[in-house]
């Protein structure tokens, strides 16, 4: 937090990125690696009413084992849950504000009272959930769940890709365009308004370095070219953790280079951004320690210190 105080406010001119970049030595001009732009049109098959009352019937099992003392919420949540990561945990989530959870969760989560007492099944965009309250702080909540997740047959997901397979089809051949059909016929909230150009969540744009997407969709398009469209494939939605189809379009390759200003602006803007946050915590660190004594173990006195200056003979 408090390094964040010192350099939220950091920003750079223009002038001042020419005026980096201008000064690098040749040998010193940062390597941009490849990076891509890629469009993507998704189909989330549906799932049988037979499956989701399947799931369903499961979860208020586990609220009758849970209620009648046969076996405690978090043992269930731990050898039951698809929550992978709360499972370890028997299904504890940790303290979250309202705004931090999903809101069907979150709706049912505030009203509970009784720690002892199961929720009532809760459908969200994760699945399907029943909820334990463990502790109420002010406006935070600590619960516990069980997360199901119903499963797509194989069959739906043939059908969906096949679909998938007849509209790139029709888009080779001109009846539509990608971005048409990506704003008219994805499921992907995300990438549907934007004609289904991808967001990079790590730098607000819309280029990817190739480690940064998601695996699957690396796979088919690093050996694409630009323009193409892939073969439908089945991904697993990383932010739900549902299975989709998918075809992507890869719009754009710029192969790994030397930066230059007129192409990278952004990246250098950004190492000198962090050159100027990296002063700036330099030069707090030298003013406290002319004032500050800690006390360091001999043992760890020959250590390498990412800033020196703590020791003092």
């Amino acid at each position: 937090k408090m390094q964040q105080k010192l350099i939220g406010g950091v920003k750079v001119t223009p002038a001042e990125v020419r005026r980096y970049f201008k000064d690098l030595p040749q040998d010193s001009i940062p390597y941009i690696p490849t990076q891509v732009e890629a469009q993507i049109i998704t189909l989330q098959p549906k799932i049988p009413i037979e499956e989701i009352e399947n799931v369903k019937k499961k979860l208020r099992e586990y609220t009758e084992r849970a209620t009648s003392g046969e076996m405690d919420f978090s043992t269930l949540a731990l050898l039951y849950s698809q929550d992978k990561g709360s499972a370890m945990r028997g299904g504890e989530i940790g303290f979250k504000g309202r705004g931090e959870l999903v809101v069907e969760y979150a709706n049912v989560a505030f009203n509970l009272q009784d720690p002892k007492k199961v929720s009532k099944i809760v459908e969200s965009e994760f699945g399907f959930h029943i909820i334990q309250l463990i502790e109420k702080r002010g406006d935070r909540i600590n619960t516990r769940h069980i997360l199901l997740k119903p499963e797509v047959a194989d069959k739906d997901l043939d059908t969906a890709n096949a679909k998938l397979d007849s509209i790139a089809d029709d888009i080779r051949l001109a009846k539509f365009s990608f971005e048409d059909a990506a704003s008219a016929l994805s499921h992907d909230k995300e990438t549907r308004n934007n004609h289904g150009l991808m967001p990079n969540p790590y730098n607000g744009t819309s280029k990817f370095e190739m480690q940064q997407l998601p695996q699957e969709i690396a796979k088919i398009v690093d050996r694409m070219n630009v323009g193409e469209i892939s073969k439908a494939f089945t991904m697993t939605n990383e932010k739900d953790g549902k299975q989709v189809c998918a075809i992507v379009k890869l719009k754009t390759r710029i192969n790994g280079h030397k930066a230059t200003i007129a192409d990278d602006y952004q990246n250098l803007k950004d190492i000198v951004v962090a050159m100027r946050q990296e002063e700036i915590i330099q030069k707090w660190i030298l003013e406290k320690q002319k004032r500050t004594y800690v006390r360091i173990n001999d043992n760890w006195k020959n250590c390498s210190f990412k800033y020196p200056g703590w020791i003092r003979e």
